[in-house]
């Protein structure tokens, strides 16, 4: 039996083709709540089908898919003791948020892996208000695309939802990409495929939104909605597009941007996108959430069903989120410059690239798993890429000469978009995961506020496991 529905099965697997500390381990009768790593099923694949083994976290019974949402106020801390019941051992991270070093989950550079039977207490202060996520950092090719990932909302200090011109309402939407075989088990003889890791990464078959395939998500006629759309995939770039409720953006990877009015939406891995929706008065009217797999056909992956009495529409102009008001802004009077090259794949290949001190070919390289580089360095965690003093601004220019694009993601920081030579991003937008396209060259900039070693690496995850890794470090 094929999984060939257009709704959930994408076919051709397309697409946009800290000093470490010793962990904390403690006994399972501590008072902070528990975030529990488990082996669990899931249906995402259509009724009629088996249900997928997966990794899932929980809170208590069986694990979930997308995981448990966790929500606080910005300001507040986060406290949960990752338990590990798996097979392997795993860390945490905390997407986007501006963690202590230690608490980062970055296994092995803040925290050594936590191993099975075993624990680790996370406590932090989740200081910005925005759309952030939570997924293993160990292992993350594997783990994540078995299903260990969730939302993480840090709600705004100020008041915003039910203000005037505000949405009455909001729904996290977490999109995931998943490759399933007939009988909808996750594949599983494919993990250390480099062949896929050269490439885009490995790409999945089947689509879900909120852990479910095709989803009908109930809506009031008339009602304005904040969405908060998280692209938790190892690999797939989501274009996306809201034809018919005139979406309007209003927040990246958390920060507030400027209401503007969107068509389409690109989200690589690991990116959030904040959008406003008004929907039609005419419960008739059909309205879904499209995504282009890659081939130029928009397919639809979620259906947005209106019931119950309209709700009269805003008719007040789109109300901006707040400020931050936490976030120095970089000073470019005099920065400090740095470079980060990326190298390799197929097509391209590399030459003459360092590895565990080292240098090899691409042929040599290949044969240890790596396939990528960052400034001539595959997977370069012995020494950081560079040093900042606590408080410098750092000027990072980022040029992709391979044939993929990749989502950057540097930890511990928020940067603002400068200047770039494609098109995939705004100057002046504030993220911690950016798209870089083929042959592309990206400046960023940030204020180095948060001390301790931070990565830097792709978060197409394969291209991470596979030599795009690095870090530097913040004194």
């Amino acid at each position: 039996m094929s999984l060939s529905s257009r709704r959930t099965f994408l076919t051709g697997a397309a697409a946009l083709s800290g000093t470490a500390l010793f962990p904390r381990f403690t006994l399972a009768d501590t008072a902070l709540p528990i975030l529990r790593a488990r082996l669990s099923t899931a249906q995402l694949a259509p009724i009629g089908y088996p249900a997928t083994p997966v990794w899932a976290y929980a809170t208590e019974g069986a694990g979930v898919i997308p995981g448990p949402e966790i929500r606080v106020m910005a300001g507040e801390r986060i406290r949960r003791q990752l338990v590990n019941d798996l097979p392997q051992p795993t860390a945490t991270h905390w997407h986007g948020i501006r963690v202590e070093n230690a608490m980062d989950g970055a296994a092995p550079l803040t925290q050594p892996p936590v191993p099975p039977g075993e624990s680790f207490d996370y406590d932090f202060a989740a200081p910005d208000p925005g759309t952030y996520w939570y997924h293993s950092h160990d292992r993350g090719f594997e783990q994540v695309a078995r299903g260990l990932a969730g939302p993480l909302i840090v709600e705004d200090r100020e008041p915003w939802l039910g203000e005037p011109g505000a949405a009455t309402r909001e729904l996290t939407l977490v999109l995931d990409d998943w490759l399933l075989d007939a009988d909808a088990a996750i594949v599983e003889d494919r993990w250390d495929d480099l062949h896929a890791a050269a490439h885009g990464g490995r790409m999945g078959n089947t689509v879900t939104v909120n852990g479910a395939a095709y989803p009908d998500l109930d809506m009031r006629p008339g009602e304005r909605v904040r969405l908060r759309l998280i692209n938790t995939a190892t690999a797939r770039i989501m274009p996306l597009a809201l034809p018919g409720l005139l979406p309007r953006l209003i927040a990246l990877d958390g920060h507030p941007v400027p209401p503007r009015e969107v068509d389409t939406m690109l989200l690589g891995p690991a990116q959030r996108a904040d959008v406003v929706i008004d929907m039609p008065l005419d419960p008739e009217v059909r309205t879904v959430l499209l995504l282009d797999p890659g081939n130029g056909e928009w397919v639809d992956v979620a259906a947005f069903v209106a019931a119950g009495e309209p709700l009269a529409p805003i008719e007040v102009e789109l109300r901006p989120l707040p400020a931050w008001g936490t976030l120095p802004a970089p000073n470019l009077a005099d920065p400090q410059h740095e470079v980060l090259l990326m190298e390799g794949g197929a097509m391209r290949g590399m030459l003459d690239i360092r590895y565990q001190g080292e240098v090899m070919d691409f042929r040599e390289l290949a044969s240890n798993g790596m396939v990528w580089a960052f400034n001539g360095v595959a997977h370069g965690m012995n020494e950081p890429m560079f040093r900042a003093a606590l408080g410098r601004t750092v000027h990072l220019e980022m040029t992709n000469r391979s044939m993929f694009p990749h989502a950057i993601h540097l930890h511990g920081h928020h940067f603002e978009i400068l200047a770039r030579s494609g098109a995939l991003n705004t100057p002046g937008d504030v993220r911690d995961t950016v798209m870089i396209g083929a042959d592309e060259t990206l400046e960023i900039a940030f204020v180095a506020d948060n001390p301790g070693r931070w990565m830097l690496h792709c978060h197409m995850l394969s291209h991470q496991a596979a030599g795009m890794m690095g870090w530097f470090e913040v004194a």
